[in-house]
């Protein structure tokens, strides 16, 4: 358990601090650029997601299913994996080289897949930054395939504090951009072939050095890492099967993505569009880093090494104590955002010719909220998709994804027919849109969930059962308390709406209070999670 605690603090602290200067990034981009109704963000937005919807087709697909239990294994070899990474890595940089050129010719028509009913201004610059953001596929990849073999490694850190490179580079860029050409339009057919190359080859650089800082820690690893085409006869067969499901899961996973995306594109440069979704996903994914992917990355190691030394006892422990130790910390985290959706989204919102900023963030504050309803089904998805994962097994996932995968398509197209048979406005389609994939994701956790007990005999599920109600008797006053502070602060007419900077400090202030009163109730209980959460604390602080 000390091991772990050490790990999650460095992995917790690292996406802490990411995803802090994460969200910094996003309020001056909002704070150059706009959000609701500026064409210009959301042209951004669909040329800088581009790339990351491909590399969620590696990294999802390929690296955190296969690489990591791979790695692991290999390490038992005589020359302790080192020949097996080699050859990896060799044939991933091939792959992702063929996959980023290939990418950006297709810059136009992968524009018009993500956003073909925005406007044709909006297209077209969205194509020119495609051309400057698609390079990035490479880069991600390698930092990825680094990462990931760091983790299996045991060697956290590097993954999760690289990030903070990226976004401070890409916030020198937004400044550079506002302070050069104030005020910046947000109209796209106002934009120079000056300010696309100044913003698509900053948002392209924090990327490359975010891969250069892992080299810096490879030989912590021991491993010497070199190119190695003899791809025969080390078990890449073995990768390329498991990859092969994990790949079309992926895939199934983005293009349902992309049609929501198509969708939404309806409001762009009008109404709740692009990057209010992406900014509602970034408060909503700031929780779900921070905690489970602090907390339950090493476990995916743990539960990894158990399942092959075929210790399933162990493994079933793992599971169960995983999920408790992570919903103790994401219940208190739904409670808190749920309060403070409204200023937190205020955060990310300025005036506009077409819509306050107030009224902007209300609309994004729905969005925020439908996506919030799954944050505590895709935790205890996290850890039971990766036992699979930890047992070889990327067929079944592949089969409950593609299960959620339809709900998110049915859903989206039906959000889609009640926007154009007038039952809901245009302002409500991306809310609608993110309410169906809460739905889907929902229904997918309880379906693996059940695969998975009948693959290992069990999930000692009544134990975390217990402990979600706990949670729930706790989190649900917080969470009233909360919004009784947002409401005596004066409501969508008070402080925490006037700016930026008071919205942030609106959202800690809700938050400290959801916070204080969750503790306090289940103190009362007499929790047994607190010991636990306090072990992992207090791996945080100085000198521990």
């Amino acid at each position: 358990m000390s091991s772990l605690g050490r790990a999650s603090a460095v992995i917790g602290a690292g996406t802490l601090v990411s995803r802090v200067t994460g969200l910094l990034r996003s309020i001056v981009l909002v704070g150059v650029l706009g959000s609701v109704s500026s064409g210009a963000a959301d042209a951004f937005t669909y040329a800088n997601q581009l790339p990351n919807s491909v590399f969620s087709l590696i990294s999802v697909g390929v690296l955190t299913a296969v690489i990591v239990p791979q790695i692991v294994k290999a390490t038992a070899d005589a020359d302790g994996g080192n020949a097996f990474i080699s050859k990896l890595f060799t044939l991933g940089t091939v792959v992702l080289v063929v996959l980023t050129a290939l990418a950006t010719a297709c810059a136009p028509w992968l524009v018009h897949i993500v956003a073909g009913q925005a406007k044709p201004d909006i297209l077209a610059l969205a194509t020119a930054l495609a051309y400057w953001c698609l390079p990035q596929i490479l880069l991600y990849g390698l930092y990825a395939l680094l990462g990931e073999a760091l983790n299996a490694r045991r060697i956290f850190g590097p993954f999760t504090w690289a990030p903070v490179v990226n976004n401070l580079i890409s916030i020198a860029g937004f400044l550079a951009l506002g302070a050069l050409f104030a005020p910046v339009p947000t109209r796209a057919s106002e934009w120079t072939p000056t300010m696309i190359t100044l913003l698509g080859g900053t948002a392209t650089l924090g990327i490359a050095l975010q891969a250069v800082v892992l080299l810096v820690f490879w030989r912590r690893t021991g491993l010497a890492l070199k190119p190695d085409f003899r791809w025969r006869g080390v078990g890449l067969g073995t990768v390329g099967r498991l990859a092969g499901w994990t790949f079309l899961m992926a895939f199934a996973s983005l293009a349902a993505g992309t049609l929501q995306g198509f969708i939404i594109s309806e409001a762009a440069g009008i109404d709740a569009s692009a990057t209010v979704t992406t900014n509602a996903w970034l408060i909503f994914m700031l929780p779900y880093s921070v905690i489970v992917l602090s907390i339950g990355t090493p476990y995916f190691t743990q539960i990894s090494e158990h399942a092959a030394a075929g210790r399933d006892d162990e493994v079933r422990a793992d599971i169960a104590r995983s999920i408790r130790t992570l919903l103790f910390f994401i219940a208190a985290a739904v409670a808190a955002v749920a309060a403070a959706a409204i200023p937190a989204s205020r955060v990310f919102t300025k005036d506009t010719e077409f819509v306050t900023a107030e009224s902007a963030a209300q609309s994004a504050a729905l969005v925020l909220l439908c996506y919030l309803v799954s944050l505590i089904p895709l935790t205890i998805l996290f850890i039971v998709q990766r036992t699979f994962y930890a047992y070889d097994d990327t067929r079944t996932p592949f089969w409950f994804v593609m299960f959620q995968c339809v709900l998110i398509v049915v859903t989206a197209l039906g959000a889609w027919a009640l926007f154009q048979n007038d039952v809901i406005p245009l302002s409500l389609l991306a809310a609608a849109v993110a309410l169906g994939q809460s739905i889907a994701s929902i229904l997918q956790t309880v379906v693996a969930a059940w695969l998975l007990h009948r693959k290992i005999g069990g999930l000692q599920v009544g134990s975390w059962m217990t402990a979600i109600g706990r949670f729930a008797i706790a989190a649900i006053p917080a969470g009233a308390a909360g919004w009784g502070v947002f409401v005596l602060s004066g409501g969508v007419e008070g402080w925490m709406l006037d700016g930026q900077l008071v919205g942030a400090l609106g959202t800690a202030v809700i938050g400290l209070v959801v916070v204080i009163v969750y503790l306090g109730i289940l103190a009362l209980l007499r929790a047994p999670e607190l010991k636990v959460a306090g072990t992992l604390v207090r791996r945080f602080l100085p000198g521990r």
